[in-house]
């Protein structure tokens, strides 16, 4: 099957389409990546979904605007996805679409009398399916927590699927509006997978870039380079009570979005002087509060996973998103890991471009849907089995 993956983070930044062959094979399928592009969202629709998002906005989004922007968000996907099928001129026979998140509450909480999670994925799947005439699956992750699990992460399969070794120890970075990793040990079996958010990835950066820059982001990592690591303001970061937490955990803007980013330039702002503070290094400091949060969940959770011993056990550390393109944040990332016994590389090396990783997963979960077979990683979510993901919108039937 050619199937087409789409996917938009939590940087909110726009989408990703990945076009992808996938072919039964024993005991995983094969993937062979064809086409990609990517499609910023327009400035407006950004912001709306910024708006929607926990944090975002003093003024609340009403209904009507949630409404408006789940159908619009439906017309960017079936244009970023026949904008790739026309430059590519490959058909895909079903699509798989993340969705938007604006909501993502892991763990339970109390509501009108009863305690649960719950998440919230924008984007009508109907525009899809019509436009294009081929089924679409979407709304993946509620499955998952209907089984118990945090509906996050789901790209563990993928990286199963892609980057297990008989030999080698892998562990999958991605660095998105939040991190996470995927800890592969050398021969597992899928059981033996584990996956969690390490913490904010480029969500505080871009805040901070936004704000103190009127830039979207640091391109390259440019700005952190010029700035000093504010040592006091990154220790009293890293004891954030979400970074002490055991896998499975995830997070999103409700822990690390727009409240937490003005905390954060707050902090930076009282260790500096008024005279002194250089804004540069507030964008330095939330560079290296990624990379020491992913160090300090290596040394933690996953060295304990892929060996012991007074010498540290080799691991090919791949990362991928958009953090890859932060030459700043990876040379932090190589020096902090490589007394670790980690080398440092990006999924480019693999074949698959770092900002499609995502996109790929979920033609990979669409395509597990429609086969009826289970998509989620229980020890990487906390699920109590596997599940099968997502709901199916049918595809336009013309009938003669």
């Amino acid at each position: 099957m050619i199937v087409a993956g789409i996917m938009s983070g939590t940087s909110a930044d726009g989408i990703d389409v990945a076009l992808v062959k996938i072919s039964a094979h024993n005991p995983e399928p094969k993937l062979s990546l064809l086409a990609h592009r990517a499609f910023p969202f327009p400035k407006s629709l950004r912001q709306a979904v910024l708006a929607a998002m926990a944090g975002q906005s003093n003024a609340p989004t009403t209904t009507a605007e949630l409404a408006r922007l789940n159908w619009r968000l439906g017309l960017a996907y079936a244009e970023a996805v026949r904008g790739t099928v026309n430059a590519a001129n490959i058909q895909p026979v079903l699509i798989g679409c993340h969705g938007q998140t604006i909501y993502h509450q892991a763990t339970p909480g109390l509501y009108a009398g009863r305690r649960f999670a719950c998440t919230w994925q924008l984007g009508e799947p109907a525009i899809l399916a019509a436009e294009l005439g081929v089924p679409v699956i979407s709304n993946f992750r509620p499955a998952d927590m209907a089984a118990g699990g945090q509906g996050a992460p789901l790209v563990p399969l993928l990286d199963y699927v892609l980057f297990a070794h008989p030999k080698r120890a892998r562990v999958l970075q991605n660095i998105g509006g939040i991190a996470n990793l995927t800890v592969i040990p050398a021969a597992a079996s899928q059981e033996q997978v584990i996956a969690f958010d390490t913490g904010p990835g480029n969500m505080i950066i871009d805040a901070l870039m936004q704000q103190l820059f009127g830039k979207p982001y640091d391109r390259d990592g440019k700005t952190a380079a010029q700035g000093k690591v504010l040592e006091p303001v990154l220790r009293a970061a890293l004891r954030e009570s979400f970074f002490r937490q055991s896998p499975p955990r995830s997070a999103g803007r409700e822990q690390f979005g727009a409240a937490y980013a003005q905390r954060f330039l707050a902090a930076c702002r009282r260790h500096s002087s008024s005279r002194n503070f250089r804004p540069e290094d507030a964008v330095a400091t939330a560079t290296a509060l990624t990379a020491e949060s992913i160090q300090q969940a290596v040394e933690r959770w996953v060295l304990p996973l892929t060996g012991t011993g007074a010498k540290p056990t080799p691991i090919d550390f791949i990362v991928s998103g958009g953090g890859a393109r932060n030459a700043t944040l990876l040379a932090m990332l190589r020096d902090r890991l490589a007394p670790l016994g980690c080398t440092v590389t990006t999924s480019d090396a693999s074949g698959i471009p770092v900002e499609t990783k995502e996109a790929v997963a979920f033609a990979l979960l669409a395509y597990q849907t429609w086969h009826r077979r289970p998509g989620n990683i229980p020890s990487a979510t906390g699920a109590s089995r596997p599940a099968i993901l997502g709901q199916i919108t049918p595809g336009q039937v013309t009938y003669v």
